[in-house]
């Protein structure tokens, strides 16, 4: 019979990353690491993008083919009909999936080099 152990002392004991307390150098190597992060995940690499159909500029990053990030530079829901259309029929705008006008504004911008995929050799 294994001995059962309480859930307030499996969590005590358990922790996502590890405490670096006390390790001066350690936290500070995290914490530019961190800086980056952000800098590659978030900013780099992104590129301006007009909506052919609204005039709406987006910043945006193509990783891959298929892997498109986009950053809106102001709220959707002022230039975009889509996002407009979404909200006048009381959806939410979190749960759309984009404008496929923009889309096609992203896609023609990758036809004509003015956006680069960061990894065409992924498809």
């Amino acid at each position: 019979m294994s001995a059962s152990i309480g859930t307030d002392a499996r969590w005590a004991r358990w922790a996502k990353a590890p405490d670096f307390a006390g390790q001066t150098e350690r936290l500070e190597a995290i914490a530019a690491q961190t800086i980056e992060d952000k800098h590659e995940y978030l900013d780099s690499g992104l590129q301006e993008v007009d909506c052919k159909a609204c005039g709406a500029c987006v910043l945006v990053r193509k990783n891959t083919y298929k892997h498109t990030s986009v950053q809106w530079t102001s709220d959707p829901t002022l230039r975009c009909h889509t996002f407009k259309e979404a909200i006048a029929s009381g959806q939410s705008t979190a749960l759309k999936d984009g404008c496929p006008k923009l889309h096609d504004s992203i896609a023609d911008a990758v036809r004509d080099g003015t956006i680069t995929v960061r990894d065409p050799e992924v498809s």
